[in-house]
């Protein structure tokens, strides 16, 4: 019998080692060096396929399945693609099965689909069908975690969707390590990504999230699929969000807003209403703006809260928006804004559990910041975007008619944004101006 191979993989990036270090020399992650028995002789797909001219192709190249919900065929970029390996991952609890098992539910009538689970028994997953609703005559399941015993029966039933929950469950017979290894994952999403490829199957696979928030093993598995989907839940929040980071067929950063009821999820048509609240829309420390996320636009509510200091270290919290991006902001207000806030405490908050990553909320996140230290509150129904530089300039970011637009469909009357953003010609009912230093949007944001 051939001795068993031994290596050392870092379970944060993959990296391989002959020995055991103490830190990844790849990604300088510590102590995430972790020993995977190897086997020399992997098996590879018999299957070979002869090379296929481009205009040989048939069918219609650009066909997708309709998920039958509208939010999270836009996260995909218009439906789930033939063929494609789609990553969902979340934290525990927050809905991934449910959502996954609706959508099987909803797909086309008549399409083969496989459900294949590792976690839950068929009797678990035929409670929350009917807890859900759910009559899906063509949904075969199956409670296995042999990889290669779902790939046996996806094929004897001529599946064309296959929905793995979750990736850390399965096992591939011809590795030795246990399920959920970095060597486990790479063989296991390896061979699905093959499958899916070489059938044109489209699987759905579930990813467990670790502490950090990302999915396990990530830098091993997300490059090897299509699509990576991340489920975002606030606690306080009975929203749910599905955020695309990764995808080959659409938009990168589209966001899809549902809601959790007691018969599972209900998608948000407009996610821009929940999260504004219009009793706080007139205080001060409020102010809308206008997030671009993905291909469309959001508004949502800024609030800051500026209190005295309590102590020799003034705090500077921020929640949605970024931690250091805050603080160059604060010195750009006290430059150029001739507002002093050194000894203050500084608080900011973006409503609904948001995480904002784009630089067009610097503008209004200063107007709160200023609206909350002035206890005054911006002009009526004001929302405003832009970018500041470090010289106080306004600078302008993309989609600003976009943006405005939808303002204006929200029932706002009046938009402080970049100069260089302001149409020719505004859209009725909303008065735009066009600002490019700090100075003046500090201005035209507290004249009255």
């Amino acid at each position: 019998m051939s001795r068993v191979k031994k290596s050392y993989v870092c379970r944060e990036c993959g990296a391989h080692g002959v020995k055991w270090a103490g830190q990844c020399a790849e990604c300088a992650a510590w102590n995430s060096m972790v020993e995977t028995a190897l086997d020399p002789a992997l098996p590879h797909s018999s299957r070979r396929q002869d090379a296929t001219r481009l205009a040989a192709l048939e069918g219609d190249l650009d066909e997708r399945y309709a998920t039958g919900f509208a939010e999270f065929d836009r996260v995909l970029g218009g439906g789930l693609v033939h063929g494609a390996v789609v990553l969902l991952g979340g934290d525990p609890g927050v809905g991934k099965s449910t959502l996954l098992q609706q959508v099987t539910g909803a797909l086309p009538a008549g399409l083969p689909v496989c459900y294949a689970t590792g976690e839950e028994s068929l009797r678990q997953i035929g409670q929350r069908a009917r807890r859900l609703g759910l009559l899906q005559p063509s949904l075969s399941l199956l409670a296995e975690t042999s990889l290669e015993h779902v790939l046996e029966q996806c094929r004897q039933i001529s599946a064309k969707v296959l929905v793995i929950d979750s990736m850390q469950t399965m096992v591939a017979a011809n590795l030795p390590s246990a399920p959920g290894s970095v060597a486990q994952l790479r063989e296991c999403v390896g061979r699905l990504v093959q499958f899916a490829k070489q059938n044109d199957v489209a699987v759905l696979i579930i990813g467990h999230v670790t502490k950090e928030g990302a999915i396990a093993g990530p830098r091993v598995v997300e490059h090897m699929v299509d699509t990576v989907l991340y489920v975002e839940n606030d606690p306080s929040s009975r929203y749910t969000m599905i955020r695309s980071v990764k995808n080959r067929f659409g938009a990168t950063g589209e966001m899809g807003v549902f809601a959790m009821t007691e018969t599972g999820f209900r998608e948000v048509t407009n996610p821009s209403a929940i999260f504004l609240s219009r009793e706080s829309l007139n205080e001060p420390g409020s102010v809308v703006s206008v997030a671009w996320e993905g291909s469309r636009p959001l508004l949502v509510e800024i609030q800051a809260l500026v209190a005295d200091g309590s102590g020799n270290y003034p705090k500077r919290l921020a929640q949605g928006v970024d931690q250091n991006r805050l603080a160059l902001l604060l010195a750009v207000l006290q430059r150029h804004g001739a507002v002093e806030l050194g000894g203050d405490d500084v608080f900011v908050n973006v409503v609904g559990g948001l995480r904002i990553t784009e630089t067009a909320v610097d503008l209004p996140t200063l107007l709160a910041i200023v609206s909350s230290f002035r206890a005054r509150a911006p002009s009526e129904r004001l929302v405003s975007f832009g970018e500041l530089g470090l010289a106080g300039e306004v600078r302008p970011v993309r989609y600003g008619e976009e943006r405005i637009a939808a303002a204006a469909k929200q029932g706002f009357t009046r938009a402080i944004v970049p100069l260089a953003n302001r149409p020719k010609k505004s859209p009725g009912g909303i008065e735009v101006v066009g600002v490019s230093k700090l100075a003046e949007a500090l201005e035209a944001a507290f004249e009255h």
